[in-house]
């Protein structure tokens, strides 16, 4: 049985959660439709003519990328123009495209993680902060012979995480009085007759992205009727996801011979670098992307060098004086995702027993060449 395309998505969604993606963001579903069987999903870095090409000969229906098609409104579409053939080529196929980009960049085990763990970075850290959930507390009073069920639903939903600890609750026994009114159909009681009822009240910590969810496990499995329960706002940080990541290498080395790595691990033609060839590198930075502007978030937490794509000529200038250097293997270096999210979508819908196939783009979408 093949997955619905609302499937396939909520499945990339626990991966690269959309709550977390930068403002402004291009993410989503930017083109076609995802009420329909997919039965072959294509993970591309890039969707030019060549990836629609190759989606088509593969059959196709699906298009996860991380760099969006529409960047801006569209005034307009023609046909003639380049940006018109794509949409229509895609539209004539009836190939949907999803986009995923700074959600999976700063998502735990995404795009930056990958990169990090190419480059032998250990114990990462973020760079840049970009978003961080809000706790709130839920207090739900259950009668005492429903309550390890409902606790069961709302941890299994998410709730009770805090810090490196999962399955966090309070439980405390006591009573609950109601007086269950005319036309009511009470799980307990009678109408028009004063209940006493033995009730656990149930707290526990719920994520503001995982709330809906929560509540909606928590209402389901609750046998009342009308179900008494509170949220209440906490200072209590929640978990932040972050751009880029920063730790200490596995092995110390020369400025020269981690460019060498750099350049073999992402698998790119070429790199630049920006610094002395001899310089100790004993703690690195990673931003996939263009990630330039964040040397001195990167210098603030000790790197000695900044892996990131597109770095521009006075940006290099001042990082050089400040005493950080740079290795730019182009933004083309992100192609790390295409493998790493095809397998993990595979994983997760071969878990469901579906029999939507999930495929790596071949093509190779690396504009600049060098002679």
């Amino acid at each position: 049985m093949f997955a619905k395309g609302q499937t396939v998505i909520q499945l990339m969604e626990q991966l690269a959660p959309r709550h977390v993606a930068m403002e402004g963001d291009k993410i989503g579903l930017q083109l076609g439709t995802l009420q329909k069987e997919i039965k072959q999903v294509l993970v591309a870095l890039d969707v030019n003519q060549e990836v629609v090409d190759e989606a088509i000969r593969i059959g196709a229906d699906l298009i996860i990328a991380h760099h969006a098609i529409i960047f801006r409104p569209l005034a307009q579409l023609q046909t003639d123009t380049p940006a018109g053939r794509l949409y229509e080529k895609l539209i004539k196929h009836d190939i949907a495209v999803y986009i995923s980009h700074t959600n999976l960049d700063v998502t735990e085990g995404g795009m930056n993680d990958w990169m990090a763990e190419a480059l032998g970075i250990e114990s990462t850290d973020s760079m840049e902060d970009v978003h961080t959930d809000k706790l709130f507390k839920l207090v739900v009073f259950v009668p005492k012979d429903h309550h390890q069920k409902v606790l069961e639903a709302v941890l299994n939903a998410g709730a009770g995480h805090i810090g490196n600890y999962s399955h966090c609750s309070f439980n405390i026994e006591g009573y609950g009085t109601f007086l269950p009114g005319e036309g009511s159909d009470p799980f307990i009681g009678q109408p028009g007759k004063l209940e006493r009822a033995e009730e656990i009240r149930m707290e526990t910590i719920v994520p503001a992205s995982l709330r809906s969810k929560v509540i909606q496990a928590m209402l389901k499995n609750h046998p009342y009727e009308e179900v008494a329960y509170d949220l209440y706002p906490m200072d209590l940080k929640g978990r932040t996801f972050g751009l880029g990541r920063v730790g200490k290498l596995k092995e110390p080395t020369t400025l020269g011979e981690y460019a060498e790595l750099v350049k073999r691990e992402l698998e790119v033609p070429f790199v630049r670098v920006v610094g002395d060839m001899e310089k100790k590198i004993r703690k690195a930075a990673v931003i996939g992307g263009s990630g330039g502007k964040y040397w001195r978030s990167a210098q603030f937490r000790g790197a000695d060098v900044l892996v990131t794509g597109d770095v521009d000529y006075h940006t290099a200038q001042d990082a050089l004086a400040a005493g950080i250097a740079f290795i730019d293997p182009g933004h083309n270096a992100e192609k790390i995702m295409k493998r790493k999210v095809a397998d993990w979508l595979s994983a997760k819908l071969a878990e469901q027993r579906s029999a939507t196939k999930v495929a790596a783009s071949e093509v190779n979408t690396e504009v600049f060449v060098v002679r």
